[in-house]
């Protein structure tokens, strides 16, 4: 018994095992302060990192993906500066003094000076400033958004870190169900129905019974309110609740039978216990005629303490051995193979004269401590199935989630049969599926060593195939997500997520990548160590999450993957142009503008794209993923070639391109480098509509005014580009352009668009960047078990071609499939060869492994 405990009724000793910190809920407060393990983990072949690896950053995926780019970045960034500047320098050295053999004078410092300027401009312009700002942007935008979607999000992070989620840990009752049981079917008057009857179909004594013996029989402090909503409210016993519900649901109130039978004029109450497995209640029957005992309880209880059961109005039978089979093989059974929980009612009449067969004639006192004699002779009026029934839109949320590569798993405290047929019916699992459904002792046994440590070699070998976690004690959710959080199994970390309503969750809630806590049913110690809570307390809300964690990652990716083009094509043309030109096509405060207000309010168009339901048709990007796909390094390589072509061929085809008169230092006409930082700019800017896309869509426009901000920008970012051609002069180094001129600039900008339906139409062979490789012999294999690890790599690149199936060319798709088998052709020969290399006893078995591996590569070459 754990302290807080109510005591319900009779009495005792208690003994006191411990106090504070080494209670019950001094364990769970260190759990919280990762002051104690549940258990000591054992290492096994280096199987998992240590809890201290696994936790000590605070970074989340995202940003440690993000700190690896702008690091990458800056780098680059870094060296093109100073490589620009000793260029520059050199060059200015080389043409006046070498060349020219002109003397020192004031002016070097004023070049140099320049010059610095010049490649500090190129790291400025490098380094992606309005990368911060769309995370920012982004993550708060999706905030504010959660809330209206029953998402509280407590830590920023949180949702981007749920749209990488690979599993999720959700309790039954008030999550997936709930929490309000409910009766479903019944059995009265021997007629057993799936469907509830209404009051008028039943017979008269019999429904006055059920609704006399429901109302009385249970403790009077178990009610149903309304809220102003309309939304009936459960306080008190659930299971109690459930049949009040049946009465009201069918048309009456218990209400009026409690105030006709006031709780302090009951004669007796014999209340509810583990013993008694029902309970009863005496009550007076009206004119002085006797008593009426009422039972209510487990059905099987309840009937075998039944003599008699009633047929129609009336009219009472023996309960004999074929009508105790079709209530105990069929009714029942029935019931509980559909999850519901099965409570038996019954009655008993003690009258003073004209007693039949089934009612006892009052003789003497009664002694009604004589509990055994009180409930035995009882006639039996029938069964209600209860249930907590799944909330409307789980079993379609749990879909969506396993469509989108996110296994769920069930953890409850509920017993195997109900948790299982929960499972099925809400769709974590199928009823022919081999999965794992077990209880918290069969659990533990299969994890733990002989020494009673938990062993993350077995806990690896359990966790992929456990759907339900059975009768599950306070730590067994805490050592199933941090087993899972560690493992390594796979090749790659779970990003594990967990909801939970109690304090015994909140463990397990702080261990999780993300945490959810319920808002109505959640306690306060749960809602702290939470990062997100959930003020519906429906599973479904949390597949917004998901939505709104993929909307952020993919919202930060088309961004990245638009800065680092305008970057590319920046340092590009201002390096190249500088070293070949009298001076640098892109003025430093002409890179400023693109780099800084341009880049900005593109960070504020890409990062409030609104979600669409199609992030849940692809798998989660995992750990270990890049940030910039293969898919977006072709568009970024691809659209920068593009870029810089054209700017090329614009600095060099000037006067055909432009139409204007040739001067004599025509690299330094105002109007030529205005033109080209003009085409570049609209470039820019249709690219900007490129980059919505990220996963080889063809229609960029699709959407694009779901999102009212990002046509806005557009036109403003044009706006703004032509109020500066046309009367920026000095300021920015520009000249007003002709309407032919504007025209070629825009019909660049325009012809992005088109390029990328070249780029696209172009396919991208991706890798899995999951598997590690090390060296055998000659040949690099994948670092699991080969022929596994075949399968696997196979079933993903079928998976790859199905998806750029309709964008290859045949010639294409026979050259993708001879590259695939001759990656397999290559593991064969290098697993052959290290197996040939090895002494085993076994020679036997060698060869079996080799005359297979033979046959695949029969196989594999046939299939080439």
């Amino acid at each position: 018994m754990f302290g807080g405990s109510t005591i319900m009724e009779g009495s005792g000793k208690m003994l006191v095992l411990c106090v504070g910190m080494h209670s019950q809920n001094g364990l769970i407060t260190k759990l919280l302060k990762n002051k104690l393990e549940p258990s000591k983990v054992v290492k096994n072949n280096d199987s998992v990192t240590s809890n201290e690896e696994v936790t000590n950053s605070d970074q989340t995926i995202l940003q440690r993906k993000l700190s690896g780019l702008t690091n990458m970045i800056g780098y680059f960034g870094l060296v093109s500066g100073f490589v620009l500047v000793f260029a520059l320098i050199g060059k200015y050295i080389l043409v006046n003094f070498i060349f020219a053999d002109n003397d020192l004078d004031g002016n070097i410092f004023s070049v140099i000076t320049n010059i610095v300027i010049l490649g500090i401009t190129v790291v400025v312009v490098a380094i992606p400033e309005g990368l911060p700002l769309a995370v920012t942007i982004s993550l708060a935008y999706s905030v504010m958004q959660m809330t209206k979607d029953n998402n509280l999000v407590r830590h920023l992070a949180a949702c981007e870190t749920m749209g990488n989620a690979t599993a999720i840990c959700s309790d039954k009752t008030g999550t997936i169900t709930e929490n309000k049981m409910k009766a479903m079917q019944c059995c009265f008057n021997q007629q057993f129905t799936t469907a509830l009857p209404t009051y008028e179909s039943m017979y008269k004594v019999t429904r006055d019974l059920i609704v006399e013996g429901i109302s009385v029989n249970s403790a009077y402090t178990s009610q149903i309110k309304k809220e102003k909503d309309g939304v009936d409210v459960q306080l008190g016993n659930k299971t109690e609740c459930a049949l009040l519900g049946f009465v009201v649901d069918i048309g009456k109130s218990y209400q009026e039978i409690r105030n006709a039978f006031p709780e302090d004029q009951l004669v007796k109450v014999y209340t509810f216990n583990s013993t008694r497995k029902a309970m009863m209640t005496v009550i007076n029957l009206p004119n002085g005629l006797g008593y009426r005992v009422y039972a209510k309880g487990a059905s099987e209880i309840i009937l075998t303490r039944c003599s008699y059961y009633l047929v129609k109005d009336d009219e009472v039978q023996c309960l004999r051995g074929e009508e105790m089979k079709y209530l105990s093989n069929e009714v029942i059974p029935s019931m509980t193979d559909d999850g519901l929980r099965t409570i038996g009612l019954a009655y008993k009449d003690y009258l003073y004269k004209d007693a039949k067969e089934s009612e006892y004639l009052i003789d003497g006192e009664i002694d009604w401590e004589d509990e055994v004699a009180i409930r035995e002779g009882m006639t039996f009026i029938g069964v209600i199935g209860i249930q907590d029934p799944i909330r409307r839109g789980v079993a379609e949320a749990i879909s969506k989630c396993q469509n989108a590569g996110i296994t769920v798993r069930m953890v409850t405290g509920d017993n195997v049969g109900t948790a299982r047929t929960i499972a099925v019916q809400c769709g974590i699992m199928k009823k022919d599926d081999d999965y794992l459904v077990i209880e918290s002792k069969e659990f533990n046994r299969r994890i733990k060593d002989s020494e009673g440590n938990i062993c993350q070699e077995k806990l690896d070998q359990l966790w992929p195939r456990l759907r339900v976690l059975a009768r599950a004690e306070p730590t067994d959710k805490y050592v199933l997500v941090r087993g899972m959080i560690e493992s390594k199994s796979g090749g790659t970390r779970e990003v594990v997520a967990v909801t939970g309503d109690g304090t015994n969750d909140a463990p397990a809630l702080k261990k999780a990548d993300i945490g959810f806590a319920m808002g109505i049913a959640g306690t306060d110690v749960a809602k702290e160590a939470s990062d997100i809570i959930i003020t519906d307390d429906n599973f479904a809300s949390l597949v917004k999450a998901v939505i709104w964690g993929r909307n952020v990652y993919d919202s930060i990716s088309k961004f990245v993957q638009f800065q680092l083009t305008v970057n590319v094509v920046a340092i590009t043309i201002t390096i190249f142009g500088s070293i070949i030109l009298p001076e640098s096509p892109l003025k430093a405060v002409q890179m400023l503008w693109v780099n800084l207000i341009m880049d900005t309010f593109a960070a504020l168009a890409l990062a409030t794209e609104k979600p669409v339901s199609s992030l849940l048709n692809r798998k989660p990007y995992g750990r270990n993923a890049p940030l910039v796909t293969p898919l977006m390094l072709k568009n970024i390589v691809g659209q920068a070639i593009y870029q810089i072509s054209v700017l090329l061929i614009a600095l060099y085809y000037d006067e055909f391109l432009f139409n204007y008169q040739l001067i004599p230092s025509v690299h330094s006409s105002v109007q030529h480098m205005t033109c080209i930082f003009n085409t570049f700019v609209m470039m820019t800017i249709f690219n900007e509509i490129n980059s919505r896309k990220i996963h080889g869509e063809r229609n960029v426009f699709k959407g694009i005014f779901s999102n009212v901000l990002f046509p806005v920008i557009i036109v403003g970012t044009f706006g703004a580009q032509f109020l500066i051609v046309t009367f920026g002069g000095k300021w920015f180094m520009v000249k007003d352009l002709t309407l032919r001129q504007w025209g070629v600039c825009v019909g660049f900008g325009v012809g992005s668009l088109v390029w990328q339906q070249i780029l696209i139409s172009i396919p991208t062979i991706k890798s899995d960047p999951n598997i590690k490789r090390v060296v055998v012999g000659k040949s690099t294999v994948p670092e699991h078990e080969p022929m596994i690890q075949m399968a696997t790599v196979d079933t993903e690149a079928q998976v790859v071609m199905t998806e750029e199936e309709t964008m290859m060319s045949p010639l294409m798709r026979l050259r993708l499939h001879a590259f695939e088998v001759r990656n397999q052709l290559r593991v064969i020969r290098a697993f052959r060869s290290d197996v040939l290399n090895n002494q085993s006893s076994s020679g036997r078995s060698i060869g079996e492994r080799i005359e297979v591996l033979e046959r695949a590569r029969c196989n594999s070459e046939n299939s080439l």
